[in-house]
């Protein structure tokens, strides 16, 4: 039995609807609808970034439409293929017939032809053949005599056939773009993916552990990806985003950062950035250095180099590590480096300090919203008089990022500030902390002391979190409040109870315990009384526990003056903050040894010049057809007169007026013979 073979129609329905125009106007409609898309979307950036702006449905249509990667996804590539076919086609099919209208002079026109022509006129007298061949010519036509058996003459002229060339250029054009795209879109790459002999990476791995099947070598015929290069650091490799993965791809040289230099404005914005780079080549060793600035990019090997971004190269740091549950205790040294990760253990349990990005240089607003249902917390804030309105802050110095992973993998994430910050008039340490990454940072202010070190704060803490204290700081707040007459002898056993018991249920969870106790155990007429009574607790019990702190240090009583109770009452807030921390170490960055990155983008683009080439014959094309006008002229030379018939491929007024003066030409000359 023999295979079924396609049939000759079938064949030729199918050439005549790949060559036609509707189905290149198709394909061309559907490539200006996806470079729209491909304009409007974001490109190549990583898979999570589009999941978290549209959600788990659109994310997951938009995935298998490929529109995270328009210009290099299977679908357009199959177009720009299908569009080279289309217009080679067309080429092939229509290019024979416009060849020869171009080389046709349309000698053998009839008689009843010419006279149909719109621009046609018969003259009565007759016209010398010399006469007529030298008028056309003197007009820049190109002339052709045909005799005739009736003995009359047909001269049969034209100028302007460059206009049919317009369309060869337009259509060549067309062909030579969608190539250069096919170029750097880099299709080898996608049947490579196609038929999985490359597939991305999607693990976290060093890059000498990544498997060689999602590497590519030297010879990939067109890439786009970046590298971050610390300071006297080398790469010799890109990493390209490609689905939910990424790939690596192998540099024909060796990039070495020297220096990253790096300008700002008043404002905190960049205003320059550099690299000095030494670029090395692989084969023959040879180096040479350049300077990168952004939108000065270097071209090596076919390779452009551009100055994409910069940022923390991974730098060695000095912190404190002030250990909660012994607040009193002097801080433990520790060293790291940024971007790096450390085991740290902390009252006898196993945690992972996992460093993230050294910032040198902040613009952030720390401050805290203003609340209508104002908190505990935030009456004695007010009590306090310290504003909470939302403030910007600039120039707030350096910053370090990082989580603390306990044993079960759980971790919290955190951002300490180096630099001491000024609000209201006096002095914080701020750091900020979240327990999810799409949430944004809650801050806490710790109070500095004269010394501008959180050591008294620290002090305070220790303080309110020992029971131990709770006796003598109770007896000394009640002695003080009987001595002021604040309370009547037959209350000093309730108030002394009530000192303790506010002071044992702030240490618990500070503000919020006392917050959750009002809500479950008082009517909600009498919450803001209570609540009141709570804070002035708070305010004369605080003195006495720093007291009592200081002599346990064998300091100093506490100076008893407006500055140094501020300092308190700060030290109350940032206390109950504490509760919220989560962690069992405060890390307070001491000092830091700043090693600069670059961010570079790498790219290979052959089709780049293709498209030029083409683009430069579109606009060849262009010209050509519509600023070249194609013109044809008959003249008929009888014994008793002449016929003058005359065409364009464009009627438009310029080709009456051509006709009128022609017309006119040919009576002068029919006059003077």
């Amino acid at each position: 039995m023999k295979p079924n073979k396609p049939s000759a129609s079938n064949v030729h329905h199918a050439y005549e609807l790949f060559s036609s125009m509707r189905f290149a106007i198709g394909l061309l409609t559907i490539l200006a609808i996806a470079s729209i898309i491909g304009t409007v979307l974001k490109q190549n950036e990583p898979y999570p970034n589009y999941a978290f702006e549209f959600g788990p449905f659109w994310f997951a249509a938009f995935e298998k439409l490929g529109l995270y990667d328009v210009y290099h996804s299977s679908w357009f590539l199959l177009i720009l293929a299908f569009l080279v076919l289309s217009t080679t086609l067309c080429i092939i099919r229509n290019g024979p017939a416009f060849l020869r209208d171009m080389k046709s002079f349309r000698e053998r026109a009839t008689d009843n032809s010419l006279r149909a022509m719109r621009h046609s006129q018969q003259l009565d007298r007759p016209l010398d053949e010399a006469q007529a061949m030298r008028l056309l010519q003197g007009h820049g036509l190109r002339v052709k005599r045909a005799a005739r058996d009736d003995g009359s003459v047909l001269l049969a002229a034209k100028k302007g056939s460059a206009n049919k060339l317009g369309y060869f250029f337009a259509h060549i054009a067309m062909v030579v773009i969608c190539i250069g795209g096919l170029m750097d879109g880099n299709l080898p790459l996608k049947i490579g993916e196609l038929t999985g002999s490359i597939k991305p990476e999607t693990r976290d791995l060093p890059q000498a552990q990544i498997p060689e099947q999602s590497r590519l070598g030297t010879g990939n015929l067109s890439f786009r990806g970046s590298v971050t290069v610390p300071e006297g650091k080398s790469a010799d490799v890109i990493f390209m985003n490609s689905g939910n993965g990424y790939l690596v791809q192998e540099l024909p040289f060796i990039v070495t950062l020297k220096k990253f230099h790096v300008d700002y404005y008043s404002n905190g914005m960049p205003k320059l950035f550099a690299s000095d780079i030494v670029v090395t080549d692989k084969d023959s060793g040879k180096t040479s250095e350049h300077t990168i600035k952004v939108n000065h990019p270097l071209v090596v090997d076919g390779v452009a180099i551009y100055q994409a971004s910069f940022g923390d190269g991974g730098s060695p740091l000095q912190l404190k590590a002030w250990n909660l549950q012994t607040p009193q205790a002097a801080p433990t040294e520790i060293k790291g480096n940024s971007l790096g990760a450390q085991p740290l253990k902390v009252n006898g349990r196993d945690y992972k300090l996992e460093f993230g990005e050294l910032r040198v240089f902040n613009v952030e607003n720390t401050g805290a919203p203003g609340s209508d249902d104002k908190s505990l917390e935030q009456r004695l804030k007010d009590a306090r008089s310290v504003r909470q309105d939302t403030k910007a802050l600039k120039n707030i110095g350096p910053s370090i990022s990082f989580k603390l992973r306990d044993q079960h993998g759980q971790a919290r994430e955190y951002q300490h500030y180096m630099a001491p910050m000024q609000q209201d008039g006096e002095w914080y340490q701020v750091a900020g902390v979240r327990s999810d990454v799409g949430q944004p940072f809650q801050y806490l202010r710790l109070p500095l002391d004269k010394d501008m070190s959180i050591a008294s704060f620290m002090r305070l803490y220790a303080a309110l979190k020992d029971p131990t204290l709770y006796d003598e700081i109770r007896k000394r707040t009640t002695a003080k409040a009987m001595q002021g007459q604040a309370i009547s002898p037959a209350m000093q056993q309730q108030f002394s109870d009530s000192v303790r018991w506010v002071l044992s249920r702030f240490a618990e969870g500070g503000f919020k315990a006392l917050e959750q106790f009002l809500d479950d155990k008082v009517p909600a007429d009498k919450r803001q009384a209570i609540a009141q009574t709570y804070i002035k607790i708070l305010q004369g019990a605080v003195v006495d526990v720093m007291d009592v702190a200081q002599a346990k240090a064998g300091l100093a009583p506490w100076p008893q003056d407006a500055k140094h109770y501020r300092f308190l009452l700060d030290g109350l807030v940032g206390a109950s903050a504490l509760q919220d921390y989560a962690a069992p170490v405060y890390l307070e960055m001491s000092g830091f040894d700043q090693v600069q990155a670059s961010g570079l983008q790498m790219t290979r683009s052959p089709g780049k010049n293709v498209v030029y080439l083409g683009s430069l014959l579109l606009v060849i094309g262009i010209i050509l057809m519509f600023y070249v006008r194609e013109v044809r002229v008959w003249l008929l030379l009888q014994r008793d007169g002449t016929r003058l018939a005359m065409t364009s491929n464009r009627h438009n007024r310029d080709l009456d007026q051509d006709f009128e003066r022609m017309v006119g030409y040919l009576n002068k000359q029919a006059g003077e013979a």
